[in-house]
């Protein structure tokens, strides 16, 4: 009899700890839905890279709103189809370019092919410090790739931003701006859909702002596309515009300065 009895009282118990159970699995559903529909915001809100062994250049993934990944390798560029479904990233066959490279940079290519090319790759995102999520990607070996991202321009600025392209001399200039500093000399040069040149500035002008990712050299002459954003609210000390190095459209060595 004690244990019919014990067993109507502890019977309450198990059906709210059943309760619970079930509770709680709705409750981690919840969340995974959740996780997954924020995955493609946050996936596309970064641009995510990792260093890999002997490689000269970071490899680099882009998440595009549009449904694009386009990876950057030490040696080729590279582009699939991706989506989030069911906590794995889902992508389909690789188009590339056909540059013959270095070991080093076709093996770093090697590895971003195995990863993405028509997978399912389970991967976590760890947000909690939003300036510095990571992503971890995991191969078909069970090897864990770990990528850090930073902020794409278009999330920083809240736009998409214009598309710009300056003619880069090779000489630089002392110039004075809110201190003394050197100076890019830059001319804009405009083109039409076809990509013929329309327009370029006759006279070169100071550039007293940076331009991101960007890195001049005295020995070329360059034609980059930059994108400009505008600043909702500069520091005393800052421009208007942030401007970000996108690529080189035209590279040409000089024998000396102009």
């Amino acid at each position: 009899m004690k244990l019919k009895y014990l067993a109507i009282a502890l019977f309450p118990l198990a059906l709210a700890a059943c309760q619970s159970s079930d509770i709680q699995k709705a409750g981690d559903l919840a969340v995974s839905v959740l996780q997954q529909q924020n995955a493609d915001k946050t996936l596309a809100s970064y641009q995510w890279s990792t260093t890999t062994e002997n490689a000269p250049k970071p490899l680099v993934l882009n998440f595009l709103e549009n449904g694009t990944l386009g990876i950057s390798t030490s040696c080729n560029s590279m582009s699939t189809q991706w989506k989030v479904e069911h906590n794995t990233l889902v992508t389909g066959n690789i188009a590339s370019t056909m540059m013959a490279c270095p070991d080093n940079a076709m093996k770093q290519e090697g590895l971003a092919s195995s990863l993405f090319s028509d997978r399912k790759a389970p991967f976590v995102l760890n947000t909690t410090d939003p300036q510095n999520p990571t992503l971890t990607i995991i191969s078909a070996t069970g090897e864990k790739l770990v990528f850090t991202g930073k902020l794409t321009p278009e999330t920083q600025y809240n736009s998409q931003g214009e598309t710009i392209y300056l003619e880069i001399s090779p000489e630089t200039k002392q110039c004075t701006g809110v201190a003394p500093q050197t100076c890019l000399q830059v001319r804009e040069v405009k083109y039409d859909e076809k990509g013929l040149k329309t327009q370029v500035d006759k006279d070169w002008t100071l550039f007293y702002d940076q331009i991101e990712g960007f890195k001049h050299t005295p020995a070329e002459r360059q034609i980059i596309r930059v994108k400009r954003f505008e600043r909702k609210n500069p520091a005393a000390d800052q421009s208007k515009y942030a401007y970000i190095f996108d690529m080189s459209v035209e590279r040409e060595a000089v024998k000396g300065t102009l």
